[in-house]
């Protein structure tokens, strides 16, 4: 293995001339959220059943009251590799990078893993793995239907009022930016609905940082944290004054 030794000077130069392309790539994925966030809503017309843990379930039951869905088809069924103790192990790494869910209801988002899987197996899988995700089986052709049925792939949903709306797809390597609440969120039509965000007028937006919360903490209607606020507002005056600081 070559090593680059550099002193450390040169090795601060070479930082912030990566730190500029960085800023570049953030901005640039900004952007592309807000497109992401002015994508037209496609009906969905049909009706589907999914068997869950308390039995038969719509697909506006998935929503389970919130106005947000999100669905990943994970393939965990006879005829994939690791049947019937394991899931496909693309799909595992997946689950297992899930942040708690709590975050993404409390921004009115349910998330939902997919599979043809009977509920007892997926129940025995969760189990052994320690996943806690909503895990549903797909009974009809939902699955071949929004174009995860022979891989995986993550659909949006919203809600407006009985109405079903399709807002987005993602799969292959587009799959690998999920796992954290924000590039979930960043995939919502509703986004992460905060106050900087680019989204069209109307939009849900509430002060920057200001809903984040413990995940047991969260209460529905709450006021933000007073000493959160605080926090947060003193470490973003601290970054902004140190961008500003480092501008030539």
């Amino acid at each position: 293995m070559q090593i680059n030794a550099v002193s450390a000077q040169e090795w601060e130069a070479a930082r912030q001339k990566l730190l500029v392309k960085e800023k570049e790539l953030t901005r640039a994925r900004d952007a592309l959220a807000a497109e992401r966030r002015r994508m037209p809503w496609l009906p969905v017309e049909k009706s589907y059943t999914f068997d869950t843990p308390t039995g038969k379930a719509s697909l506006a039951d998935l929503f389970d009251g919130r106005r947000q869905l999100i669905v990943y088809r994970a393939f965990f069924e006879p005829g994939v590799h690791g049947w019937p103790d394991q899931a496909c192990r693309g799909c595992s790494m997946v689950a297992d990078q899930v942040a708690h869910l709590s975050h993404l209801n409390a921004r009115d988002t349910t998330l939902v893993f997919a599979s043809r899987a009977p509920q007892a197996d997926i129940s025995r899988l969760k189990a052994r793995m320690e996943w806690d995700i909503p895990w549903v089986t797909v009974t009809d052709s939902f699955d071949a239907d929004f174009d995860v049925g022979e891989w995986h792939g993550t659909n949006v949903f919203i809600r407006d009022s009985s109405k079903i709306y399709r807002t987005y797809f993602v799969k292959s390597r587009g799959d690998e930016q999920m796992g954290s609440t924000w590039n979930y969120l960043d995939i919502t039509p509703l986004g992460r609905q905060e106050v900087w965000e680019d989204s069209p007028e109307g939009y849900p937006q509430t002060p920057t940082y200001k809903w984040w919360n413990w995940h047991d903490s969260y209460v529905e209607g709450a006021a933000p944290d007073k000493r959160w606020v605080e926090v947060s507002d003193a470490g973003e005056a601290a970054f902004r004054k140190q961008s500003e600081s480092a501008k030539p």
